[in-house]
């Protein structure tokens, strides 16, 4: 008979963690009762089409962004006389320093993109429609508070781009009717640069973070926990619909045939209303996909990890705003050879395309034309905030919905998004080239001054202003064209389809 053996030391210590997790699992369900919400929590079911991890992609951005960003505060020094010293010192000395301003630069670029993507899609395949009103709301939102954030990230090193923004940004200020010179005084605390860096430093670390980090969850669980998520159209949900719809026609076509005409229309009213409330039933009480746990958060996971590599091979193969080679803020100096980034070139374009106009009223000289740009986006975000209901106000339509649209079956609301993204890309390629800047020249006595360095693409004086007019007049024509065009073929494919 064989003598049983006592465990060993690390088995024994294995079966005590184990009943040591289960017991204080149940100690802590019997007074916090966390399995009763838990569990259906776990299971419920998340969509498998990878357009749905957008929203992921950029909270993953995020995170990132946050970490490197607490490594930066470390060692960064927002007095203006130190901010370029301190960047540089940042990439140069600092013992992983550049790879983190790499990475935190990277991750902001990935975030802003991952919102556009997400927001396009929620855009195009409608939805945001009710009963996503808020959820919509809250994106937009979260869109705004985050390019504002990556002007105020990208002015801190304080290098002569980064304080070039932040004197157009003045220059804005200063053309404001009655209270531009309170706003700028407010915001700058006398003559540039006054104490602008200290205040952006404690906006872009403490206020904005603070409410991006209060949205984002709320954006985000509003979605998951609360509503149900919507269903594409190619999912097992449209065909359970559309077989409900085949099966009621037969219903009513045999009930039509065998009995009175009276009888038959009770009989259909009866029958539509049951096969209505089935169909809602089985479109709307039912999502199709994976569970959350294991599903859903395995996929997470790697979403998470693709992200941050990814985020990482840019970061350490390629180089963005080498702040060193900018050199220092010098009043008199030349602008760096560096376009803005694209979520900045919009507003840069618009006001290299808007004419200078000047308008004198009162003895005081007035210049509209710095104000369209911030206005044409002020109007592009009010509307974008407010579409939800512009869209059910003329279209009429205030049901629920949850499964998607294809764009094909939304041709105004496709063309609408195609030409607003034409417009800006209009817009932004004011950006691409630039006019080659002429020779100066100093007094007699003193040194020359170094030469301009060159934009990306320079071009002269008279190739730059066609260009400039070109763009002016595609800034109308080309949304048009893709606005008719997109509708179109949006009317073609749906056709085809017979929607």
């Amino acid at each position: 008979m064989a003598t049983p053996t006592k465990p060993k030391r690390r088995a024994r210590i294995v079966v005590g963690s184990a009943k040591t997790a289960v017991d204080s699992a149940i100690y802590l369900d019997d007074r916090l009762p966390f399995a009763r919400w838990l569990r259906p929590q776990l299971r419920k079911l998340f969509p498998s089409h990878w357009s749905f991890l957008l929203g992921e992609l950029a909270l993953y951005s995020f995170a990132l962004l946050v970490l490197t960003g607490t490594f930066l505060t470390l060692f960064y020094k927002p007095n203006p006389d130190v901010a370029f010293a301190s960047a540089a010192e940042i990439s140069l000395n600092v013992r992983g320093g550049l790879l983190m301003r790499q990475l935190h630069h990277w991750s902001a670029t990935v975030f802003v993109l991952a919102i556009v993507a997400h927001l396009c899609r929620v855009f195009f395949t409608g939805a945001f429609r009710r009963p996503r009103e808020l959820t919509w709301m809250l994106g937009v939102v979260l869109f705004g508070l985050v390019l504002f954030e990556s002007f105020l990230g990208v002015s801190l090193p304080g290098d002569q781009l980064a304080m070039t923004g932040l004197r157009q940004a003045q220059g804005l200020l200063l053309s404001i009717p009655v209270v531009g010179t309170y706003l700028s005084a407010f915001a700058f605390d006398g003559e540039f640069p006054g104490q602008v860096l200290p205040r952006i430093f404690v906006t872009h670390v403490l206020l904005v973070p603070g409410i991006l980090m209060a949205v984002v969850p709320l954006h985000a669980l509003i979605l998951t926990w609360r509503q149900k998520h919507t269903e594409r159209r190619s999912s097992r949900r449209e065909s359970e619909g559309r077989a409900n719809e085949e099966r009621s026609g037969r219903d009513h076509e045999h009930e039509r045939r065998s009995s009175r005409r009276e009888s038959e229309e009770r009989a259909n009213e009866e029958r539509s209303g049951r096969d209505h409330e089935h169909e809602r039933k089985a479109v709307e009480g039912q999502v199709s996909g994976g569970p959350f746990f294991p599903y859903f958060a395995v996929k997470n996971g790697a979403t998470a990890l693709f992200t941050m590599g990814a985020i990482a091979a840019l970061a350490t193969f390629v180089r963005v705003n080498p702040v060193w080679e900018h050199g220092a803020y010098s009043a008199g100096g030349h602008v760096p050879s560096a376009q803005p980034f694209w979520y900045f070139g919009v507003l840069d374009g618009a006001q290299r395309l808007v004419p200078p106009w000047e308008l004198t009223i009162g003895g005081y000289v007035l210049q509209p034309g710095l104000w369209i740009p911030p206005l044409i986006l002020t109007v592009f975000f009010g509307i974008l905030l407010l579409y939800p209901f512009l869209e059910r106000r003329f279209t009429g339509d205030g049901d629920h919905h949850h499964l998607l649209d294809r764009p094909s079956q939304a041709p105004v609301r496709t063309a609408l998004g195609i030409a607003v993204i034409a417009f800006f890309t209009v817009l932004w390629a004011g950006t691409w080239v630039s006019e080659a800047a002429p020779p100066m020249h100093s007094a007699p006595g003193f040194p020359q001054p170094p030469p301009a360095p060159q934009a990306l693409l320079t071009v002269p004086h008279d190739t730059y202003a066609t260009i400039v007019l070109g763009l002016r007049v595609a800034v109308f024509v080309v949304p048009v064209v893709a606005f008719l065009v997109a509708r179109a073929v949006c009317r073609g494919r749906a056709g085809q389809r017979g929607l």
